[in-house]
């Protein structure tokens, strides 16, 4: 009998070796890393935007992962940009369209479950801090999160302003070197937080989503001198600009496109500020692309970096004179277009991808990523496929909206605009990247057009009654039409 205990002893060693071998440790599911650049167009150095700008952290993040150059916003505008990325959710799905209403005082996303909420729920310690949400709607989603730890404001802005100081003119609308250092601004003391948290998540055993939110470029583009100092506006390169761009154009398409509150061009050209607020962009730029490089420092020394996936990412792009215009708000490329990197474990190096895809693709693809369940009723692909093979044929085109029944469809080739009276865009980006010649109204690329009009979405929603546009006459015309203008 004793020799019979004996030998079921030793089996039972030997099976729970063959089944747990030793020194195993059930493997950690990935952190997430989510940084968030508010009006962040393609002037990066990897991206090649304006070939002057300088960005050695966003570069060197690129060379980490698969950068995908044609990657596009869903909405050319902060609320509904982000409402549909963390939702999952298309805008002609959920009609929020303008800079209000928050999502969770719209009646069809009110009970939706975000990104983030998802992972909370998967058993992720979840965090915040600065420009995730638009405005203050953190608070409504504030449940998300283990800590919502708000953007510190930093130093105050001029009282004056430095440069676009009209009557009437919004507070935010200005440019010029200001703040005596750069923990005056509050990019900086976000990216410092994150330095320090990191520090705190590589001592405890659950995996981490961390959401980091920076401000700049967003106006008022203001930061310390030595930013300027990179771009002397003797030598600076503008964008390039054709005479007569609009004139293949709808009237519909260029008022819906025009900002109220952003500077005309012909303002620029008259008061010599083109170069100095092309100036200031790419100081911006490149100040915050100091801060993302100092958060991603901290993560590199606190010992996460190897098992964390990041994702950096623009809400839209931004026209800086490109079409003779300013701001974002259109259905063109310097508006739609968003820069999109990821990198991290299993994922190749130094990739670009040339695939159209949106935003909204980011919260399956992390889904996905993580290994969570599937989650049901997303509007968006994982992209997963092409983080694994980045040339894989991919036929859906990404889709921005600009209000109900205002579409862009971008393939990788071709732009498509259908406007709501009916008018429409087509440009070949392989001859034209700077959209200028509109081949829409030419029969022998009828069969281009017909092949991206079936991928415009079968439902419009008119827009939430709670819509916000900028106050100017076109946005309550079409805030009063729900979307259409009379």
């Amino acid at each position: 009998m004793k020799f019979f205990d004996l030998w079921i002893k030793v089996l039972s060693v030997w099976v729970v070796f063959l089944v747990v071998p030793p020194g195993f440790v059930e493997a950690r599911p990935p952190n997430v890393l989510f940084i968030s650049i508010d009006d962040l167009n393609d002037w990066t150095g990897s991206y090649g935007g304006h070939p002057q700008a300088i960005t050695p952290a966003l570069d060197a993040l690129a060379s980490r992962g698969v950068q995908f150059n044609n990657a596009q916003c869903q909405a050319p505008i902060c609320n509904p940009s982000r409402a549909s990325m963390f939702t999952g959710l298309l805008p002609s799905t959920t009609g929020i369209y303008f800079l209000g209403p928050d999502f969770r005082s719209v009646e069809r996303t009110r009970e939706v479950e975000t990104l983030f909420q998802y992972f909370h729920r998967s058993g992720y310690d979840l965090s915040t801090r600065g420009k995730i949400f638009h405005g203050r709607m953190s608070k409504v989603d504030q449940a998300s999160f283990d800590e919502n730890s708000p953007a510190r404001r930093g130093a105050p802005w001029p009282k004056v302003k430095l440069s676009y100081d009209k009557p009437n003119s919004s507070k935010l609308w200005d440019w010029g070197a200001w703040y005596e250092k750069d923990s005056d601004d509050k990019d900086y003391l976000t990216a410092e937080w994150a330095a320090q948290k990191f520090k705190k998540l590589s001592e405890q055993d659950k995996p981490f989503f961390m959401a980091l939110g920076f401000s700049l470029p967003h106006v008022p583009l203001y930061v310390p001198q030595k930013w300027f100092d990179l771009y002397p506006l003797e030598s600076l390169e503008l964008p390039a600009t054709m005479a007569g761009d609009m004139e293949d154009i709808s009237k519909y398409a260029i008022r819906l496109c025009a900002s109220g509150a952003a500077p005309r061009h012909s303002w620029m050209m008259e008061n010599d500020e083109w170069k100095h607020a092309v100036q200031a962009y790419l100081a911006c730029t490149s100040f915050v692309d100091h801060c993302v490089g100092m958060a991603l420092e901290g993560l590199e020394e606190s010992g996460l970096a190897e098992n964390t996936i990041i994702v950096a990412w623009g809400d839209h792009g931004f026209h800086l004179g490109e079409k003779e215009r300013w701001a974002k708000r259109s259905l063109w490329e310097e508006s739609a277009r968003v820069p999109l990197i990821i990198a991290g474990p299993g994922i190749q190096k130094n990739v670009r991808c040339d695939r159209p895809v949106g935003l909204i693709d980011i919260y399956p693809t992390l889904v996905d990523y993580c290994g969570l369940k599937e989650k049901k009723g997303l509007e968006g692909l994982s992209i997963m496929p092409l983080l694994k093979n980045p040339q894989l044929k991919w036929q859906r085109p990404a889709l921005t909206t600009f209000g109900p029944n205002n579409h862009a469809l971008r393939s990788e080739h071709w732009r498509y605009i259908q406007y709501d009276d009916g008018s429409q865009e087509l440009y070949d980006h392989r001859k034209d990247s700077h959209e200028w010649k509109n081949l829409a109204s030419d029969p022998q690329y009828a069969d281009v057009i017909a092949d991206h009009v079936k991928w415009l979405p079968k439902v419009n929603a008119p827009a939430d009654p709670a819509s916000s546009g900028s106050g100017t006459p076109l946005y309550r015309e079409l805030e009063k039409g729900n979307g259409k203008l009379k």
